[in-house]
């Protein structure tokens, strides 16, 4: 998911969302068979040294890629197309047709909650990023995006929670490992 720094929801029902989805992240467990690959992908994230992090987590996100139709790739990479040329309104109707017609596919999810967020409409990018995690409990991308907007909402604890979420599956990444340090440090210095 990318980001950009403007948000301009009402607090309380963003908050409230958040928890939800914070809640929904912390009990949601795999809802179907992983595949063999993705379960070797993240066994091999777990014994990774930092240096193979990278290669590893592209595969995964290659493989999250995959729906299994030519015609719902088409639409997947219309609307990466879209999002990489800022046309965010065209990247919303490229993920939502996809949406529309493969619903069980997560990166559908993912990639609407990142046209969204750039939109400004931080609770339908919740919701999809909520979605994409219902589907696809290991997507790094849409944990990410949580703990980011869990940040911007000014919720620091609920976001490091995530983050060390992630830590637990890509452990030698050492950009997760420096914003739970910043994090940490954050909370410690709020709390003397």
């Amino acid at each position: 998911m990318r980001y950009s720094p403007s948000m301009g929801m009402n607090a309380n029902i963003i908050n409230s969302i958040a928890t939800a989805l914070c809640v929904t992240v912390g009990i949601s467990g795999p809802l179907g068979a992983q595949t063999d690959r993705l379960d070797q992908l993240f066994e091999q994230l777990l014994e990774a040294e930092p240096q193979q992090v990278a290669r590893i987590e592209g595969q995964i996100i290659t493989e999250f890629g995959k729906s299994g139709s030519a015609s719902m790739d088409l639409l997947r990479k219309r609307g990466e197309d879209a999002l990489e040329a800022a046309e965010f309104d065209v990247a919303v109707e490229h993920f939502t047709a996809l949406i529309d017609h493969a619903p069980e596919f997560a990166e559908g999810y993912h990639g609407r909650a990142t046209a969204f967020y750039n939109l400004g409409l931080i609770g339908p990018a919740i919701d999809d990023l909520r979605q994409t995690l219902v589907l696809q409990p290991r997507h790094l991308g849409a944990m990410t995006g949580v703990a980011v907007v869990l940040e911007e909402l000014g919720r620091p604890e609920d976001a490091l929670d995530i983050w060390r979420q992630l830590a637990d599956f890509s452990p030698a990444d050492a950009d997760i490992a420096e914003v739970i340090d910043r994090l940490t440090t954050q909370l410690a210095g709020e709390t003397l």
